[in-house]
């Protein structure tokens, strides 16, 4: 396993100039090593679930991370997790540090699971990769989701994947 290598994330299939087409080939059922793997985090608002600033979030942290040459499409993630049904919180994965932004490292191993269909399964989709993790002995320490493409561009595609990212606490043996 390499460390803070991702799977490919096409951005050059992008008809709708927005969301690139997600190609899931290459991203189910991947062990990723993080050491000290650099992120922007932010947070958003939500209300019961639902999110309130996300697009705003979104746009600004984007412009602050191509402002400082911090992109890079062979290493693209934005990983979001809900702290609770009035928050939640987004790691951008970036080459370096950006001006004015929270800074995260990740530590860890990770494995992922694509799924496809509405964002309001992701309960669903923790539950059953919690069990996945079970069934294979491993212990689940933080899941993550990668929402793909927004409700737009995934309505455009007909497809909406979402990759589940689980850290794991590896067996010491």
């Amino acid at each position: 396993m390499q460390t803070n290598v991702l799977p490919k994330y096409d951005m050059t299939d992008n008809p709708t100039g927005c969301c690139p087409r997600f190609h899931a080939q290459g991203w189910d059922d991947q062990a990723l090593h993080f050491r000290d793997k650099l992120f922007v985090k932010v947070k958003t608002r939500s209300a019961a679930h639902i999110p309130l600033n996300m697009g705003a979030v979104f746009s600004r942290t984007s412009k602050a991370i191509e402002d400082a040459q911090a992109f890079s499409d062979a290493d693209f993630i934005v990983m979001s997790r809900e702290k609770s049904a009035w928050s939640a919180e987004h790691l951008f994965s970036v080459t370096r540090e950006v001006p004015g932004q929270e800074m995260a490292r990740l530590n860890g191993d990770y494995v992922t699971k694509v799924f496809e269909g509405p964002y309001k399964n992701a309960p669903k989709w923790q539950m059953e990769m919690e069990q996945t993790l079970k069934d294979d002995g491993k212990d689940l320490i933080r899941m993550y989701f990668f929402y793909t493409t927004c409700p737009k561009c995934a309505r455009t595609y007909g497809k909406n994947y979402v990759v589940a990212v689980a850290q794991i606490e590896l067996d010491p043996e």
